[in-house]
């Protein structure tokens, strides 16, 4: 319909007219624009057959497939909100998205299907369905004999679109509230800015409950009309065997180390590539040298988070500049970032300080938490990202932005946000321990690995790989610190902070 602001709306514009092309590529099975359309169409009736009321979340837990993202697509159309939630979270986790987010409906995996409806009749979520990564299960059996014919939902620019749930530094996750206008203005920018065209073949190894893969690379394929290359995460044999038909791959830096580390990836299998995209953790230089020395390509780094989606990005076209190691490029268009001091004024380039944002994209606040988005955002309407960073810089133009460190300890671990905070709370209950500190220390793979300083109680001994163990029944693996250290006391300040700075230094070589 001419002027709905709906995403779907959106996207579905830059659809090739023939829609019997191949749109989602598999290793088992191919997918045409109209499979999208029918599909997105079938489950958005379901959907709409359930009589939820406005705005009623769907949260959706479920490994990657091209189901689970014409999903997404439905839950858009149907005016709807959408919940992605981590795979590798469990139920405690779980148990908490559904209690604060109190969805309507929820999709999990078969197998996860006896704790789920638990925790539906628990919490109050009303309708429970399963989605399996081959694209079985009972969310697709309500929807075979919908009707494919959908008229997609008008919604308003400001109309929610999905919430994206970010670890807080209190160990309490916030809901970050995403807006068609939000999503759609971002896809619309990169969509220009990245060069995007129906002639383009992306190369999809991301996870779906993020921003990276649901969003930048998803949205970016889809209002290009391309095809993308679906596959369920990184595989080095799948990889290899695909990118010589592909012309753009986003990933986090883990997948850059990985390619560099096989003989078999060379120049020439890259001969029909135009972009490699990095995001969602800091790229290493030497990573970034060495595969530009390998394949030709210099990778484009760019910068985003949970609650904007992408903001800066080091230029595409080389005649907007080159793109710089070690630096996130220049702001997008449209949006505007600023450095400043604690006093929210700018600082001039060179000098380190606060990251803060403001833009079509940038979120309107987190759910059901109306201080915290108070604090979050000042005076004059800029959204401080938390991040430290600079302008230029030593042999940095003015108008790159370099992010330096970040202010509340997040840690990010192959792409994935850690937050200290949560994962220490979940230690000190632990039989024996007093208390804890959890730090990123440099690993060549994941970019930080997550490292837990544990200091007894008073006569006891702790093991680490039985401390592992039990972290594992309550946390994502990705959250799980790959080694233990024991000390008798922690580091402290005069104000009795702990100082994790030194922690980092002394545990940052094993």
């Amino acid at each position: 319909m001419e002027g709905n602001a709906n995403l779907y709306a959106v996207l579905a514009a830059g659809f090739p007219q023939d829609r019997t092309k191949i749109a989602i590529e598999t290793p088992e099975r191919n997918y045409t624009w109209n499979d999208i359309e029918a599909w997105s169409g079938r489950l958005a009736t379901m959907l709409s057959d359930l009589r939820l009321p406005a705005g009623a979340r769907v949260a959706v837990q479920v490994q990657k497939s091209p189901m689970a993202l014409m999903l997404y697509l439905a839950t858009v159309r149907a005016g709807l909100v959408y919940l992605p939630l981590n795979t590798a979270y469990k139920e405690s986790e779980v148990e908490y998205f559904l209690t604060d987010a109190e969805p309507s409906v929820i999709v999990c995996d078969s197998q996860n299907l006896g704790w789920v409806s638990a925790l539906a009749n628990k919490t109050n979520t009303p309708h429970v369905f399963t989605l399996d990564a081959d694209g079985s299960g009972s969310l697709v059996d309500a929807a075979a004999n919908s009707h494919a014919a959908f008229q997609t939902v008008q919604s308003a620019p400001d109309d929610l679109a999905a919430i994206l749930y970010t670890s807080g530094t209190t160990g309490r996750s916030k809901g970050a509230m995403l807006s068609h206008r939000n999503l759609s203005s971002n896809a619309e920018v990169l969509n220009e800015y990245w060069g995007w065209s129906a002639d383009d073949v992306l190369l999809h190894m991301l996870p779906i409950f993020h921003v990276h893969g649901l969003f930048v690379a998803s949205h970016g394929a889809l209002l290009a009309g391309a095809k993308m290359v679906w596959l369920p995460k990184l595989d080095i044999d799948q990889a290899l065997k695909y990118l010589p038909e592909s012309t753009v791959m986003m990933g986090v830096p883990t997948y850059y180390v990985r390619l560099l580390g096989d003989p078999r990836f060379t120049r020439d299998v890259c001969r029909n590539m135009r972009l490699f995209i990095s995001g969602s953790a800091p790229l290493l230089s030497e990573t970034f040298n060495e595969f530009k020395e390998r394949t030709g390509h210099t990778i484009l780094e760019r910068y985003g988070m949970s609650e904007t989606i992408m903001l800066t990005s080091n230029p595409y076209d080389p005649a907007q500049g080159e793109r710089l190691a070690g630096t996130v490029g220049m702001p997008l268009p449209g949006v505007s970032v600023r450095v400043v001091d604690d006093a929210d004024q700018p600082v001039p380039a060179g000098t380190i300080g606060s990251v803060q944002v403001r833009g079509p994209n940038v979120f309107s606040g987190y759910w059901r938490m109306p201080e915290k988005t108070r604090e979050e955002f000042t005076a004059d309407g800029w959204f401080r990202t938390g991040d430290l960073g600079l302008f230029g810089g030593e042999g940095v133009p003015d108008t790159y932005l370099s992010i330096v460190g970040r202010s509340k300890d997040l840690i990010i671990s192959g792409g994935y946000n850690v937050y200290p905070k949560e994962i220490e709370l979940v230690i000190d209950a632990l039989p024996g321990v007093n208390e804890s500190a959890v730090i990123g220390v440099p690993d060549p793979d994941f970019g930080e690995a997550v490292v837990a300083v544990v200091v007894p109680r008073d006569g006891q001994t702790l093991d680490a790989a039985q401390m592992q163990a039990a972290l594992k029944g309550s946390l994502a693996n990705f959250k799980v610190p790959k080694r233990i250290h024991f000390i008798s006391e922690l580091p402290r300040n005069t104000m009795g902070k702990v100082q994790k700075n030194i922690l980092r230094e002394q545990y940052k070589n094993g």
